[in-house]
């Protein structure tokens, strides 16, 4: 389908960024202008200088968020525009530039006394830059002269080259080739098909899949391995060059997070393991195996339990599976709907998957491909999550501390989609469905919390080996990946070898140390609709305070709003719990004559 085939209320209203390209390329050229603050150079030891400083810094900023986001947005509704593709580009250029433009503002302001910086802090007029300012102070020792942070900054573009690059790699060069599908055909294997097939009946055809798959990432090991090992001695670099311990204390110190809540996050997991290697043994009992292989682990346990809703239908569903949420969430939920916040249809070069976005000033869009699955219902949910999320934060903070950090980002989203699943398994007569919803949330968790911690966990150790001056190659980090393996999944699978080389194929790794917050989303997500589910309005308020908080404080900080510590180790264990009792469950209504 093409997209000028779509109807206008299934489609994102981009107009309401720019009425037109040519308006954007008049914003755009009002954008370039304004990148100009060399005038308060030296000036920022005064307070008047600083607020006019923020004043048009914030201007320029979201002149060139807005630029970004529409071009971004059109690229995505067909990639193969190559105007969009250049306007895309051309606005990152700008937000790249904008970064060295303001590389001399954090070496002034920490060379300032503490005395001064305190002031500001005191200052009614400077209130919406507290968060920040304190966060300075606290990060002042990692600051580095205007000069370094100037050569950083620039050296943005270059550091992103080896993410580019496995790009590059994953979606342009590497051939995953064709496999037999068992009737006379060949099926052309994409990313999208691997995972079609993985989740099918066909159990042979799951490991012709599986094994040419791996056999595409195999002939490239190599040079896949030397790109990670690349991106890791960048991290070395930096982290080294700003006067850190590790790689990972300098990303959790970046978005204001204790090392120990990934540590509480690694421990509770691999205390818990056993509930995990229950469920795999399940699986393998269920299925009728002699032998359980990974290319089996998402086998479909449950048959013909499919949502095939409308989207209209889907999002009448959402909607009442979100009522917990109270009658005010609903609406904007509706609202979003109706008013062309959200792209539906699947369409010809457009961006595959699902994703929400947006800036200050505007309300949030959703990207969807939808189709008529249970999984793509439950994409609205999650998506709608991030879209709310972004809505009550731009509502209730102003800019500077609107921005939710990532470390939060999947809190709102996943606890929609606990939501519904709860509200569908309360609801629902029919037996087969809930024993498909129950394995569902089983492989949510699974796959959210346990798989990803897993890689968390490979991360650490990778940083760990070169901080320690031990090169990374094919053969050290599909070792240590192999081992992994077997400690998170068990006995009851057989750990086939080319299960060793699934760190090469995993885009996440070239976003250092992003990977465990999906499970401390999950951990917190769980623990919030728990207490929503028990205690209702107190906690529905509070979840709302939350909601509403932006970036106004440290994320850890902000998830105790809504009644989730993750210093402690109790939401981790609630976490736990919740798997350990939807296994209970999911064995019962299986093993039940």
């Amino acid at each position: 389908m093409e997209r000028n085939e779509v109807e206008s209320k299934y489609k994102w209203k981009v107009e309401d960024i720019y009425p037109s390209d040519e308006a954007w390329e008049k914003a755009y050229s009002e954008a370039e202008k304004s990148l100009n603050f060399s005038g308060y150079k030296g000036k920022l030891g005064k307070a008047e200088c600083l607020r006019e400083f923020y004043r048009a810094q914030e201007e320029a900023m979201r002149a060139v968020e807005r630029l970004y986001l529409y071009a971004h947005m059109r690229h995505d509704e067909d990639s193969r525009i190559a105007k969009y593709t250049a306007m895309q580009s051309r606005a990152m250029s700008l937000i790249v530039r904008f970064s060295s433009e303001t590389a001399f503002v954090e070496p002034e302001l920490t060379a300032l006394p503490d005395s001064v910086l305190e002031g500001y802090l005191r200052d009614s007029s400077l209130s919406d830059h507290d968060y920040a300012l304190r966060q300075l102070i606290k990060m002042k020792k990692h600051i580095l002269s205007e000069k370094e942070e100037k050569l950083l900054a620039m050296g943005g573009e270059v550091y992103s080259q080896f993410q580019n690059i496995f790009s590059m790699i994953d979606n342009a060069d590497i051939q995953l080739g064709e496999v037999e599908d068992g009737k006379g055909g060949k099926i052309a294997l994409t990313h999208g098909m691997y995972s079609v097939l993985l989740h099918g009946d066909d159990r042979d055809l799951r490991r012709r899949a599986f094994e040419r798959y791996y056999a595409a990432y195999i002939g490239l090991t190599n040079t896949i391995a030397a790109t990670y090992y690349g991106n890791v001695k960048k991290d070395v670099f930096i982290s080294r060059a700003r006067g850190y311990e590790s790689c990972l204390q300098r990303a959790l110190d970046g978005e204001d997070v204790g090392v120990c809540v990934y540590n509480n996050l690694i421990e509770a997991v691999h205390k818990n393991l056993s509930a995990m290697h229950r469920y795999i043994a399940l699986r393998k009992k269920i299925l009728k195996l002699d032998e359980q292989h990974m290319y089996d682990i998402y086998a479909p346990l449950v048959a013909d339990a499919e949502l095939k809703l409308s989207y209209e239908e889907a999002c009448d569903l959402v909607v009442k599976g979100l009522s917990p949420l109270g009658e005010d969430y609903c609406s904007l939920l509706k609202r979003g709907f109706a008013e062309g916040w959200v792209d539906v249809c699947e369409t010809s070069g457009k961006r595959s998957g699902a994703y929400s976005t947006g800036i200050f000033g505007l309300h949030p869009y959703v990207l969807l491909n939808y189709q008529k699955t249970t999984h793509d219902v439950f994409t609205i949910a999650h998506e709608m999550g991030h879209a709310l999320h972004t809505y009550h934060s731009n509502a209730k903070q102003p800019y500077a501390k609107a921005d939710y950090r990532i470390f939060v980002a999947e809190v709102a989203s996943t606890v929609n989609e606990t939501l519904l699943l709860k509200y569908i398994l309360s609801t629902t007569q029919d037996e087969n469905m809930k024993k498909y919803l129950l394995n569902y949330f089983l492989d949510t968790i699974r796959t959210t919390l346990h798989r990803q911690t897993m890689f968390a966990e490979f991360e650490s150790i990778a940083h760990g080996l070169v901080e320690a001056g031990t090169p990374l190659t094919s053969e050290n980090l599909s070792a240590e990946y192999l081992k992994l393996n077997k400690e998170y999944y068990g006995d009851a699978i057989v750990h086939d070898e080319q299960i060793a080389y699934e760190w090469s194929r995993i885009p996440h790794f070239y976003t250092s140390f992003y990977v465990y917050k999906y499970a401390t989303g999950i951990i917190s997500a769980i623990s919030i609709v728990n207490r929503i589910l028990t205690e209702g309005e107190t906690a529905v308020r509070d979840y709302k305070e939350f909601l509403s908080s932006g970036g106004s404080d440290s994320p850890v900080e902000l998830l105790k709003i809504a009644g989730v510590d993750l210093t402690k180790p109790q939401a981790f264990e609630a976490a736990m719990k919740e798997f350990e009792d939807t296994l209970a469950r999911f064995e019962e209504m299986m093993l039940k004559k």
